[in-house]
């Protein structure tokens, strides 16, 4: 099957690409080598390639950024989704799309399922909304929300996500500010690469899934859980959201339930067995083993 990845080179591109490239034929598009908010381009691409598959990893993932550029987070995270998603369609490709937490207002204190009604609260969220509807106006598409990434860089040397930047520090023994009233579900992304894969080999219905490692802790428990691995002592200044200083709203608990993934043959492991893998795998100065967990 040939599959088209976009945003190749990053977090989580990078680890769709490597689940893949096993048993796949892959085309990875990094943004130099395709602009997705260009229709034309996107759609000649697609009708070129003519894959089966596309998976869109491009966003705009500057969430207080998406404040200050309301225009560009729009056209990356909501106009260029629909571009995609036509194009695939058109091609007689299945799509898959990442959608992200930040739909939600955090005001819950349950883990949110994929009925409960979205209610973003910043621009960054309001864009990757739209996004949703769009894609998910096309045929044989599956949206998942994922959440807090962390995973091994890109080909680029992409960053590692907030987890990995707090082992950082903590290795460091530099201070760590982390939020006490954040609750969330960190995902690895070789998890969410895997989940994709058996989704659409097992042909599982399309639609919209929540797609996270299992469970959900605040920033402050889950840098604990990191020192602890590390054999470090953690130097925690302690966040909330009311002293931040952030430009947009972010939500406060923001656990996201497997219940529907799950139902569909896909169980992801827990939070803090991501986090022994990936943290295993760096100090062993290797990824891990790809597909050790299938689930």
């Amino acid at each position: 099957m040939k599959v088209l990845v976009t945003g190749a080179h990053g977090l989580l591109g990078a680890a769709i690409v490597r689940e893949f490239e096993a048993g796949h034929d892959v085309v990875p598009l990094a943004r130099a080598a395709l602009d997705v908010t260009n229709d034309v381009a996107v759609r000649t691409v697609v009708r070129d390639q003519r894959p089966a598959l596309v998976i869109n990893c491009a966003a705009f993932n500057d969430v207080d950024g998406a404040e200050a550029d309301p225009p560009a987070a729009l056209r990356l995270n909501a106009f260029a989704v629909l571009s995609l998603a036509r194009a695939a369609a058109d091609a007689g490709a299945i799509f898959v799309h990442f959608s992200t937490d930040f739909v939600f207002d955090g005001e819950k204190h349950a883990p949110y399922v994929e009925e409960d009604r979205p209610n973003p609260r910043s621009v960054y969220g309001i864009s990757k909304l739209l996004g949703d509807w769009f894609a998910l106006e096309t045929p044989r598409t599956y949206v998942l929300r994922v959440e807090s990434l962390f995973g091994p860089p890109g080909p680029n040397g992409s960053r590692r996500g907030s987890l990995g930047t707090i082992a950082d520090r903590i290795r460091a023994g530099d201070e760590v500010p982390v939020f006490v009233d954040r609750t969330v579900s960190p995902t690895y992304t070789p998890d969410i690469a895997r989940a994709v894969r058996t989704l659409v080999e097992r042909q599982a219905p399309p639609g919209l899934y929540h797609c996270v490692n299992s469970g959900a802790a605040t920033w402050a428990t889950v840098a604990e859980r990191i020192a602890n691995h590390l054999g470090r002592p953690l130097k925690a200044r302690p966040l909330t959201l009311e002293t931040a200083a952030l430009r947009a709203r972010r939500p406060r608990y923001c656990a996201l339930s497997n219940a529907k993934l799950a139902a569909a043959g896909v169980q992801m492991p827990s939070w803090e067995e991501a986090l022994e893998t990936f943290l295993a795998a760096e100090q062993g100065g290797g990824m891990g083993t790809p597909g050790a967990r299938r689930p």
